[in-house]
């Protein structure tokens, strides 16, 4: 009975955010109400959904990331989901975009599989990235998840396998695409990374998004929640400001 009542409480504090609880509150935070226009100076960030998520989904962090003088621009992936090779090349092309049209090299801000995503993408183009944020990505394990997002992927492999193709083949699990990820995760990089992870998360395993030559940076907030949370933010900040060119 403990256990159950314990998985509630997670799956209520994971749902929370997703029904907007709490976030007219965050809105009056100073990390929104006291924003800095030219803090970012142009410079071009795009923003990557998490497993099952669309451009939508980030629309708070992408609205922050503008009030503060960035170029923010979505991931256009659609949803979140399918074959990770095919999504890589995918959002290579939308980073390779928005460089030149922002002027030069972006970051790139993924959550969860959005995270390793852009880490992969980040990998084969560090010509194209300034610097790398991964919220709640399990970058050690990308299996290492909880609850919902476990039966999900249950989900979508079995209708895979009955022959729904682009959703989630058994070969991005178990098979060459899997190895071709992590192969992409191990490797070192040549711009800064940022891991956000959270010991509260109830999707994703916290001790996974500690990736090796990151900076770890630890939040309390739900793993939701991190597209909108204001303490998020406020850690986030100072080091996205810390990557942005100066004029000399």
């Amino acid at each position: 009975m403990p256990a159950v009542k314990e998985s509630l409480a997670l799956v209520a504090r994971e749902l929370a955010p997703v029904l907007g609880v709490g976030r007219r509150s965050a809105r009056r935070h100073p990390v929104w109400t006291d924003p800095d226009p030219v803090d970012g100076r142009g410079l071009g960030v795009v923003v990557v959904p998490g497993f099952g998520g669309a451009d939508a989904s980030m629309a708070v962090l992408r609205g922050w990331l503008a009030s503060r003088g960035y170029r923010p621009a979505g991931a256009g992936l659609g949803v979140n989901v399918g074959c990770s090779a095919d999504l890589v090349d995918r959002l290579e092309r939308r980073v390779a975009e928005h460089a030149a049209a922002t002027g030069g090299p972006v970051v790139l801000l993924g959550h969860s599989r959005g995270g390793w995503i852009g880490r992969l993408v980040a990998v084969r183009r560090p010509d194209l990235v300034r610097g790398l944020v991964m919220m709640g990505t399990p970058v050690l394990n990308p299996l290492d998840t909880r609850g919902a997002v476990t039966v999900a992927c249950r989900a979508l492999m079995a209708l895979s396998d009955l022959g729904l193709r682009g959703l989630l083949e058994r070969d991005c699990v178990d098979g060459t695409c899997r190895a071709a990820t992590e192969a992409g995760l191990t490797a070192p990089l040549e711009m800064p990374v940022v891991a956000l992870y959270s010991r509260s998360d109830g999707l994703v395993g916290w001790r996974s998004c500690l990736a090796p030559g990151a900076e770890h940076v630890e939040v309390t907030c739900s793993h939701t929640a991190m597209v909108h949370d204001p303490a998020l933010f406020t850690a986030l900040a100072p080091r996205l400001a810390a990557w942005v060119p100066r004029p000399e």
